[in-house]
């Protein structure tokens, strides 16, 4: 049985994340995304403390998708370098991992 994965990242603006989000799925790279407006992160750039409003996204597929989903997200993000991390999932229901392998068995990446 593949393995489900989460991939996590960020976004300046719900806008781009919607953006975003919406081509991960029609590509059918993820079965879902989920959007969380109103983040506010402190991290270092450019060798000093930023403060940033942000959204984040997550993503959920298969582990072979993982590549795919985050070359998609890199190549259209407004960020030089955004966050993209797969976080694997210890254990899923049986019923929704299968939704989700179904849902994505339909990428042009599968």
């Amino acid at each position: 049985m593949e393995r489900a994965v989460l991939l996590y990242t960020t976004y300046p603006s719900i806008v781009e994340a919607e953006e975003a989000g919406r081509l991960i799925v029609e590509k059918r790279l993820a079965a879902c995304v989920n959007i969380l407006p109103g983040m506010i992160s402190h991290y270092w750039w450019d060798g000093k403390i930023d403060r940033g409003e942000e959204v984040v996204m997550i993503i959920k597929t298969r582990a072979s998708l993982a590549e795919a989903v985050r070359a998609t997200v890199k190549e259209r993000h407004s960020y030089t370098t955004p966050a993209v991390l797969v976080l694997p999932v210890e254990s899923v229901d049986p019923a929704y991992h299968k939704w989700i392998v179904e849902e994505t068995s339909k990428s042009s990446a599968a």
